[in-house]
């Protein structure tokens, strides 16, 4: 149904997520999301039993406010912060869960969990496989180390501060692959409660602000010292950046001061690593499906880990490979810059349902919570897990740009 709703909406160009909020094309956008997102949201509680009374009248409300997100996100300040629309949905849902009460009626529409799986799914859609090859080898390579390293790193501190299996995983994936896209798929396949969802998501997008700014300083002093190449510190300080910030947004953003050259390769990178969601999302499933509820290992049955293994990877994992399938038969469209419009629609909706999902969650969370010890050792584990990634990231960009590549592939 959503390969199908991504489908007719691309044939009346749209839906896009509106800048402004003051024409009737932004008006007839808002619109057809709105008509999609609820066909959805009353299709899913219909198949899952779940009441329909007062299901109408929350959504619109809940709705509104994501859009009023959006377009916060949308702002050119906003935009030169590298915040994004997750950041004011929660922090709009926060509001009014802790500054006023959250009546019975606004509660059937606050559906988190189901939003996030739409959104995960919709985000299938965008990782191609032909985006793995734009980078070569030496990408590749970097992408596999970075992320397995990086990981397993971010995983084994935030364990060692005594941090709940599952927000450490969701703070790996969101440390090592893309920041909020990758924490939201992994908290969803962990089950990864949504208070602490929130507090790691809220931690990538404010941690990226700094980096943006920093990490271009750093190349400029680091990267000389590795090779006299002007070429190679480019590519090296691309591969860096891609590799080390957390979002997409902030990477170009980051990358773009430090030239053309550095800009390409880091968006490259980065859309390498962003492909590895769902390999890292698989394994996490595999991983927690063939464990007991005493937390040891067992050998279960197919059945049972079927039973277990989260459907909605499957989701992202076909959308991921129909894309892919229907690009490399150049069966999907180019807009006039070059990108393609199937998947920049799918991104469209999974930001959305990703904005819609973060208002629930606000709306479910005590302020009191996000600061309790827990989340303080979330912190020293998420910056700590940074830390490491800014040099095993430059290690790797400089041995697979620096020195492998040049010599290998010319």
């Amino acid at each position: 149904m959503l390969i199908i709703a991504l489908f007719a909406s691309d044939l009346n160009g749209g839906p896009k997520i509106p800048e402004t909020l003051i024409t009737l094309d932004a008006w007839r956008n808002i619109g057809e999301f709105f008509i999609i997102a609820l066909v959805l949201l009353f299709v899913g509680n219909r198949l899952l039993g779940r009441p329909m009374r007062g299901l109408l009248v929350s959504f619109i409300v809940i709705f509104a406010i994501a859009v009023l997100a959006q377009w916060v996100a949308k702002l050119e300040w906003v935009k030169f912060y590298g915040f994004e629309a997750v950041f004011f949905s929660v922090l709009f849902g926060l509001i009014i869960r802790n500054l006023f009460r959250v009546p019975e009626w606004l509660k059937p529409a606050i559906q988190g969990e189901f939003f996030i799986k739409i959104g995960v799914v919709c985000l299938g859609a965008t990782v191609l496989f032909s985006d793995v090859m734009k980078s070569g080898f030496a990408g590749l390579i970097q992408a596999v180390l970075v992320v397995s390293i990086v990981w397993f790193f971010a995983y084994w501190l935030a364990r060692r501060f005594r941090v709940e299996r599952a927000t450490a995983m969701t703070l790996a994936s969101g440390c090592s692959i893309c920041g909020v896209s990758a924490s939201i798929t992994a908290a969803g396949v962990a089950g990864t409660d949504k208070k602490s969802l929130s507090y790691v998501c809220s931690l990538v997008l404010i941690i990226v602000v700094p980096m943006i700014y920093l990490m271009p300083w750093l190349a400029e002093m680091v990267v000389p010292l590795l090779t006299d190449d002007p070429a190679l510190q480019q590519e090296i300080t691309g591969a860096w950046i891609g590799g080390t910030i957390d979002t997409t947004s902030g990477v170009g953003a980051s990358s773009a001061m430090a030239g053309d050259v550095a800009q390409s390769t880091a968006i490259v990178v980065k859309a390498t690593q962003n492909v590895l969601i769902g390999f890292v999302a698989f394994f996490i499933a595999l991983y927690l499906s063939t464990r007991s509820g005493n937390g040891t290992t067992s050998r279960p049955s197919f059945g049972i880990v079927w039973d277990k293994f989260p459907k909605f990877i499957l989701g992202f994992v076909l959308a991921s490979a129909l894309f892919s399938i229907l690009q490399s038969n150049d069966m999907l469209t180019l807009n006039a810059s070059g990108k393609i419009m199937e998947t920049s629609l799918a991104k469209n909706f999974s930001t959305f349902f990703f904005s819609l999902s973060f208002v629930c969650i606000g709306m479910d969370t005590r302020l009191k919570d996000i600061i309790s010890r827990e989340n303080r050792r979330v912190l020293w584990s998420f910056v700590g897990a940074q830390l490491f990634n800014i040099v095993v990231t430059l290690t790797l960009a400089w041995l697979m740009f620096g020195i492998v590549k040049p010599a290998v592939w010319g």
